[in-house]
């Protein structure tokens, strides 16, 4: 298997985010594909985002919580 973007030196907040994408569609029992369609955006869209190729909008973060009945929560620390 080749390596992502998140094999290398993504930042944190990259990471954590692409590792994200991943957990909740997988949690979801979801294709990219279908996510995608949930989320009325390209399979493509869904897979630059988790392979960190993608630098997402707020908007669609939501339609990500949104298409997988969970709630977006983000915070400083």
């Amino acid at each position: 298997m080749g390596k992502t973007r998140t094999d290398y030196d993504l930042p944190e907040v990259e990471q954590q985010l692409t590792v994200a994408s991943v957990d909740i569609r997988k949690s979801q029992n979801l294709t990219q594909a279908e996510l995608a369609q949930r989320m009325g955006t390209s399979q493509a869209n869904i897979s630059k985002l988790e392979n960190g190729k993608l630098n997402p909008s707020v908007a669609f973060l939501k339609r990500l919580a949104d298409a997988c009945d969970a709630k977006l929560d983000i915070h400083f620390q």
